[in-house]
């Protein structure tokens, strides 16, 4: 499972790769912009709130239109860069003739819900005209036509992708979607009179077959959520809409786009490297020591960037040359770092902490202080059994670090090992929310960057605020489309369906927390964790709190599972992601990463029985 750039078999035409260019180059400008005025926005608030004591009452307005438009343009910008997340296990092992029948397919779907969701999109945002927002007396209708707008540059980017596609393979794909919606359209009586269990036939199957096609999960969600309502209800399409606004608009998820930049950074300052040539220095010299410097500079990292893919790309390039140096096979190597970024999901800031406490409704704050032991849990748990099995023949020689290097690294690496703390004590003393102290670390880094490090390359700052707006748009638009999916699942009362059948599981809370284990494991391996989070994540926490399992608790538990599961070859993104970054044959690791999985789920099963781990510095 990874994101791919979707591409066919035919040639493409010159006009047709010159306009996607074209609108591609037309899009990266305003979102690149739309991510500079976020960090004004925030930055500015923060200042006048807390250094001035004047807060700003049109500051989250302001934030809140520029991000609505951010996460659209962003999402035209994945599609276009190929970045929207989805499964190609399947893809990957079919013949070259099917499987560019299943790219186009993969194409055509996003193409037909956008299609259908263009008009309710314009109506949804004209009717916001008569809403004016409270501080600037704006229209609403502002913020909510970047959903419209996004939607129909979306189109326009599938348009032109279908374009390139073979004749031959756009008629067949055609005529497999005219079979499923017939076949809808006359099995509707019969879907109807099984009650909920039509819920079945499109949120998993309809669904299912979406993902094991290729097509991107988001649109996956959004065509299953689209044909429930038109074939089951007479729900306006506008609703969809409106819950993808919904979804997308919350300024908590604001803090997405600002980490994922803040790894950029850190990358390009090179404070990372400087973290990690410390760490060298004080373990560097034991046998198997690397692998220990790569545990404790994914658990540093992961608390600057928030964002997983930014953490391997910060650790990787700089330990695994001297690692292979040291005779380590590459399939330990990504084995480890894969299951490094499962350990770390829960470190302070993850991304995943901001989503599950936004669409949960769980204190962040909490959830920060809350994910720091159980990271720790599993780093030593990967550590014990990295111990064994990082074997470096005897011929190798690791010299000691001298007690002047050590020091002379540690003094090179205080400005980068401040900002972890710099960002937590932040957020824990109120200076800033989640979400603005992304800004500080933006401009702290910045700073050290250019006066400490001398080290900022302004020619790598464009492109990294295009790469922030298209992963930001991928991940928005999922959480934006689950949103909507939720909703019409939550109608259908499956919401209280599922929270019945967990708890009524054997074993009360214990039961629950196990079933909990195995469910998101699974739905993070097939569906990627975002998506899982946001989609089971708040039918499943009032269940929980229901049987006495703590949020910050529950939060932790289901996190870890859906990173093992994220992490975990052959359908897990993050195994592949670990692979790309490391340079490493995915298949070098598909035999040597199950030691590592496993110390991972003997970790996760003591941070479950123990819910001290999680909740014992709250």
């Amino acid at each position: 499972m990874m994101a791919g750039v979707m591409t066919s078999a035919a040639g493409p035409p010159r006009l047709v790769d010159t306009l996607e260019r074209l609108l591609t180059r037309i899009v990266e400008i305003p979102a690149a912009f739309a991510v500079v005025a976020e960090i004004v926005i925030l930055l500015t608030g923060v200042i006048a709130r807390f250094v001035f004591n004047r807060p700003l009452t049109w500051s989250d307005e302001l934030a809140s239109i520029t991000f609505l438009w951010l996460a659209m343009l962003g999402a035209v910008l994945a599609l276009s860069h190929g970045q929207h997340m989805r499964m190609t296990a399947l893809v990957e092992r079919v013949s070259a003739v099917n499987r560019a029948r299943l790219e186009a397919f993969a194409i055509a779907v996003p193409a037909l819900f956008l299609a259908v969701m263009l008009q309710p999109a314009l109506n949804f945002a004209e009717d916001q005209d008569f809403v004016q927002t409270p501080a600037l007396g704006l229209h609403d209708s502002l913020r909510a036509a970047a959903v419209p707008v996004g939607i129909g540059l979306m189109l326009a980017v599938s348009v032109l992708r279908l374009l390139r596609a073979r004749l031959a393979d756009l008629l067949v794909v055609a005529a497999v979607l005219l079979v499923i919606g017939a076949g809808l359209h006359f099995a509707t009586p019969a879907l109807k009179a099984i009650g909920n269990w039509n819920l079945f036939v499109f949120f998993a199957v309809l669904m299912g077959l979406g993902v094991l096609a290729g097509v991107p999960i988001a649109f996956c969600f959004g065509m299953s959520t689209v044909a429930y309502l038109l074939t089951m209800t007479t729900t306006p399409l506008e609703v969809v809409t409106g819950r993808i606004d919904e979804g997308v608009s919350s300024l908590v998820l604001l803090a997405v786009p600002l980490f994922i930049l803040l790894g950029h950074l850190i990358v390009m300052t090179r404070m990372a490297e400087a973290m990690v040539g410390f760490l060298i220095t004080l373990v560097g010299h034991v046998r198997g020591g690397l692998a220990y410097v790569l545990l404790g500079a994914m658990l540093l990292v992961s608390g600057i960037s928030g964002a997983k893919t930014a953490d391997m790309a910060a650790v990787a390039p700089v330990l695994f040359p001297g690692m292979r140096k040291r005779g380590i096979h590459d399939g330990e190597l990504v084995s480890l770092l894969a299951a490094s970024g499962a350990m770390a999901e829960t470190i302070p800031p993850s991304i995943v902490l901001i989503i599950i406490g936004s669409v949960a409704g769980v204190s962040i704050s909490a959830l920060f202080t809350g994910g720091i032991v159980p990271g720790v849990v599993l780093a030593i748990a990967l550590a014990i059994v990295a111990k064994r099995r990082m074997v470096e023949p005897e011929t190798v020689k690791r010299s000691r670090a001298s007690g002047a290097e050590i020091g002379a690294t540690f003094v090179y690496a205080i400005p980068a090992l401040l900002l972890p703390v710099l960002i937590r004590l932040a957020v824990s003393e109120g200076v800033a929310t989640a979400t603005e102290v992304s800004t500080i670390g933006i401009v702290y880094t910045v700073v050290v960057g250019l006066l400490v490090y001398r080290r900022f390359d302004w020619a790598a700052l464009y492109p990294a605020l295009v790469k922030t707006a298209a992963l930001a748009g991928a991940i928005l638009f999922i959480i934006g489309a689950a949103t909507s999916m939720a909703w019409a699942l939550t109608q259908s009362n499956f919401s209280h369906a599922l929270a019945a059948a967990m708890t009524s599981v054997p074993g009360g809370r214990w039961g629950f927390l196990a079933v909990s284990i195995v469910v998101f494991i699974v739905l993070g391996s097939i569906l990627e964790g975002i998506p899982a989070m946001v989609l089971f994540g708040p039918l499943l926490f009032p269940a929980a709190k229901a049987l006495g399992v703590h949020e910050v608790h529950y939060a932790m538990v289901i996190i870890l599972a859906m990173g093992i599961g994220l992490f975990t070859p052959p359908f897990g993104l993050g195994y592949y992601a670990a692979c790309s970054i490391g340079n490493v044959d995915p298949n070098a690791g598909l035999t040597r990463i199950w030691p590592y999985m496993a110390a991972l789920v003997i970790g996760l099963l003591l941070v479950a029985a123990f819910p001290v781990f999680s909740i014992g510095f709250l």
